[in-house]
């Protein structure tokens, strides 16, 4: 059966991300005149739970937890959000996106991304990914969430192509093995060059 489909994830994958000790964690703690220790605790109670990866917390309400957890003034919350966006979006990965574009018309590309109120928005600003990929489907926006094997049958419903017809990218291995448990072509992205060989050889193959 041929593939049809090249489903991508964002961050890790078409988005290099860094440590976020390096872009935020350092100079917050200073600011802020936390330790390591302290600054992590009040990181870990703002959503423990990971409600906002299924839209059960709001970007305002994410905002206000990380005020009272932090104990930021309403200005310097301000730039505490930033930095997070400026951090969970990364660097894009130019080489992977262009091989991602370079497969249209001929296949279908589409996004499959865990994330949080905001995302579609911080993204589009910085990368247009509209532009290049169909569906863009957000964990916060359907309400499900990868691992669940429920957003890749969706994914799979919305681009109208079966498991074995689609080649999934993911930077967790977790994704990944539950990609590949549906049926579908997956690949564990760790660099822009591999993925690339191991797309180009499967498309070779089917």
């Amino acid at each position: 059966m041929a593939i049809l489909a090249v489903v991508f994830d964002i961050g890790g994958v078409l988005e290099r991300i860094e440590d976020p000790d390096l872009v935020i964690g350092r100079k917050w703690r200073a600011r802020l005149g936390l330790t390591e220790v302290d600054y992590a605790a009040a990181l870990g109670s703002i959503d423990p739970d990971q409600l906002s990866r299924v839209g059960r917390m709001s970007e305002a309400e994410h905002r206000q937890r990380c005020m009272a957890a932090l104990g930021l003034r309403p200005d310097q919350a301000d730039e505490f959000i930033a930095d997070q966006w400026d951090w969970y979006c990364g660097k894009l990965d130019a080489e992977l996106h262009a091989f991602a574009r370079s497969l249209r018309p001929r296949l279908r590309t589409a996004i499959l991304s865990n994330s949080a109120d905001g995302a579609r928005r911080e993204e589009q600003a910085r990368y247009a990914f509209e532009s290049d990929f169909d569906p863009i489907i957000y964990s916060h926006e359907v309400g499900l969430a990868k691992p669940d094997p429920e957003i890749f049958e969706l994914t799979l419903t919305m681009i109208g192509v079966a498991p074995e017809e689609t080649i999934f990218i993911d930077d967790k291995q977790g994704h990944v093995d539950a990609a590949s448990r549906l049926g579908m072509h997956a690949i564990h992205n760790t660099e822009a060059a591999r993925t690339i060989k191991a797309v180009s050889e499967l498309l070779a193959e089917f």
